[in-house]
């Protein structure tokens, strides 16, 4: 099995965010469990990385050549697949993937995640989705997707694909224990 994560450049401002991370991927190591991320190696991405790296984890890199030839490149991982762009890393990652799990980070991550969990909606894979909401870090877009839920722009079902936890055990517990739904790929005529 092998999990890709999503994470921050950046290590954040809290401590907790890069402790996480570390434990993350000490926990992937320790299980069996290869990592599939970004490449880099800065920020919680590097952080990642290198725990599991430090017990002896397989670790894939996918990173596009702009950001390599800057030199942000991870030197020390099982492969590193070096892509002509985003949209090529994001397809190696889901593809070299069983599942899909963010960690803090900005915009790229979530729209890394929100692209895979969207796929899983649709029906073009049936690999969970998770967030590990480290310190709380998620909360709020928890609570705007409970919105969109009771706004009707979402199905609840696609609501339950999504799994949230607050530590790497639980997280990957979540991961483990994932059953897609048999729910329809597309929204149909409301029913009344």
């Amino acid at each position: 099995m092998r999990i890709c994560v999503f994470c921050g450049s950046s290590p954040g401002r809290r401590p907790a965010y890069r402790e996480a991370a570390v434990a993350f991927g000490e926990l992937l190591a320790d299980e069996g469990i290869g990592l599939v991320y970004g490449g880099a190696s800065v920020g919680l991405m590097g952080a990642v990385a290198d725990a599991a790296l430090g017990r002896g984890g397989e670790v894939i890199g996918v990173i596009p050549r702009a950001l390599a030839d800057r030199e942000l490149s991870h030197p020390s991982l099982s492969a590193l697949h070096v892509v002509e762009s985003m949209h090529a890393r994001k397809a190696m990652m889901a593809e070299l993937s069983d599942a899909f799990v963010a960690l803090p980070g900005g915009i790229g991550t979530l729209e890394e995640l929100f692209e895979v969990w969207t796929w899983a909606q649709l029906g073009h894979h049936r690999k969970a989705c998770g967030l590990l909401d480290t310190a709380g870090y998620y909360r709020g877009l928890s609570g705007f997707i409970d919105h969109l839920v009771a706004e009707e722009f979402m199905k609840p079902v696609y609501r339950e694909m999504l799994r949230i936890a607050s530590t790497p055990e639980a997280m990957l517990a979540a991961v483990r224990g994932y059953a897609p739904p048999d729910a329809p790929k597309w929204i149909g005529p409301r029913d009344t």
